[in-house]
């Protein structure tokens, strides 16, 4: 019988996961590189990746607090060991702010240990007490100071597309971060981390030297689990685990691979896994989607909402760098902050046309993104689809029974009493349409079944093709026209020519849906 392994859930301090013998990833040699390529750093990184983990290891590290190092990587590479006086940021408690007012006494109350450690003089606004701290810890230290901000974008996201507030917010954060590079001489090392990529046109006009390290390949794995990783350090875990499911070690890391691998941020990079995830997994022993506890952020809701985010779409996306890695207030669509978020990821990178290919990563994200997105793309409620007609609707498809499958779907529709609330929203053929495909794309997905729309054939566009282990099915839906209609569609442009290759069977279906009704009025099948 393996021993028990103590995990970090809810820990990010670098010392406490020490000091209480918690499994510890070692990315120490990573840490230590960063800090020599420049005095200035960024990285981005979704939210629950080890952001907070990695600034309060560099804390730990600037602290000169050795002891807690002792085995790791960095104490191959270190040789001096200064104490430095280290300002450490957690700009997550000024989130929800209501007002600049209020974000302002945020900052103030942010800063206030510090303000009680090091006694400066009476300031008016949080850049200026900053500025004074910085200034008196380097005055009483006689060493230059370390600052590390974590979250940095954490008051702003929940305002970004607020005229009013927006404004106001970006003027205070503007004033509290100028200090920074004013402060250069006095700066050791600077370290600041968020979800979204800083602008050198707003919050960060002054500090023009800082040095985004988010999509550099030697940092692409300083946050995340890689996959050597899992399979050296994490491997008593793994086993562990799979103990516990009655499988192989081998089977387990198959399935933990498809659950929470898939993760890339350089244009080379391992595969990472979810950190957050994987730990909570071997803490409980159970394989569950752990990344959405608390949901999808309503920022990013928000913002796809704004910008019309086609979600069927997100399976495969091409796009340059500048399309996706780009500041937020030059954003023109939500595709930025999916990849910042970590819902979308790069999947490839075509160096001959400079383009990347972006995903969704794996599993986990496709089914906790359905859950999230149902309720603001179709209106419908994830508990309700789920615990009784997204079943029946699986077990027909799993049955090979579509007639079945459809005439759940038909009468899940019918009976829903708020349906009328759709007609205003759908009032042509191409919302309606629409409609209809999104619905099928975050049932199948929130079912973890793969599905896609609008496939691009050499004769046209597929409506939906999912894929279940024993079959393959191939939809044409139709609006105004026929049920026969659709299917004829489907045959005279050779849809399910693609598909007639693989082992698996495969299924034709026109479906009519009915713009008064709002459910599917009749289909055929072949």
């Amino acid at each position: 019988m393996q021993t028990e392994r103590r995990y970090p859930i809810g820990i990010q301090t670098f010392s406490e996961i020490i000091n209480r013998g918690c499994v510890y990833v070692d990315k120490t040699d990573l840490m230590w590189h960063a800090q020599q390529l420049s005095k200035y750093i960024f990285l981005s990184r979704p939210r629950r990746f080890g952001k907070s983990l990695l600034s309060t290891t560099f804390c730990s590290f600037f602290r000169g607090e050795r002891h807690l190092f002792e085995g790791l990587k960095v104490m191959q590479l270190e040789t001096e060991w200064t104490q430095y006086p280290v300002i450490h940021l957690d700009m997550s408690r000024a989130k929800d702010s209501m007002s600049a007012e209020a974000l302002t006494d945020n900052l103030h109350y942010i800063l206030s240990p510090y303000e009680r450690q090091y006694n400066p003089p009476a300031t008016s606004t949080p850049g200026n007490k900053l500025d004074a701290i910085i200034r008196c810890a380097y005055e009483q230290t006689g060493r230059q100071v370390v600052v590390v901000i974590d979250e940095y974008d954490a008051p702003l996201l929940d305002v970004l597309h607020e005229d009013e507030l927006l404004p106001t917010f970006r003027k205070v954060m503007q004033e509290f971060y100028k200090t920074l590079k004013a402060s250069e001489a006095m700066i050791r090392f600077c370290f600041i981390t968020g979800i979204t990529k800083f602008s050198q046109l707003s919050i960060f006009s002054t500090l023009n030297n800082l040095n985004n390290i988010s999509m550099l390949p030697q940092f692409a794995a300083i946050c995340g689990i890689t996959e050597t990783e899992l399979t050296t350090t994490l491997a008593p875990d793994t086993a562990l685990l799979a103990e516990a499911y009655g499988q192989t070690p081998e089977q387990m890391h198959d399935t933990l691979k498809r659950r929470y691998d898939g993760y890339h941020f350089a244009k080379v990079s391992d595969d990472i896994y979810n950190p957050y995830s994987l730990f909570k997994c071997f803490a409980n022993k159970e394989v569950a989607n752990y990344w959405f506890d608390t949901g999808t952020p309503s920022f990013l809701l928000r913002q796809m909402e704004h910008f019309r985010t086609d979600i069927t779409a997100m399976e495969h996306i091409e796009a340059p760098a500048a399309g996706f890695d780009v500041p937020t207030e030059a954003m023109t669509d939500a595709l930025p902050l999916l990849y910042q978020s970590g819902y979308l990821t790069i999947k490839d990178y075509d160096r001959e046309v400079d383009t990347f290919t972006l995903s969704i990563p794996n599993q986990e994200v496709r089914v906790g993104f359905a859950f999230g997105l149902m309720p603001s793309y179709t209106g419908l409620q994830p508990a309700s689809v789920q615990v009784g007609f997204a079943v029946r609707f699986y077990r027909a498809l799993k049955a090979r029974d579509l007639d079945l499958a459809l005439r759940e779907m038909q009468a899940y529709f019918a009976g829903l009493p708020y349906i009328e609330g759709f007609k205003k929203k759908l009032a042509d053929v191409a919302k309606a349409e629409g409609f209809y495909e999104w619905t099928f794309y975050l049932i199948f997905s929130m079912l973890n079944v793969y599905v896609r729309t609008q496939v691009k054939t050499i004769r046209g566009r597929i409506d939906i093709v999912v894929k279940m282990p024993d079959a393959i099915y191939v939809m044409e839906l139709k609006v105004n026209g026929t049920a026969r209609e659709a299917l004829e569609q489907i045959n005279s442009r050779g849809y399910a020519i693609p598909y007639q290759t693989d082992a698996r069977p495969v299924r034709k279906a026109g479906i009519r849906f009915s713009m008064e009704t709002l459910t599917i009025e009749d289909w055929e099948i072949e």
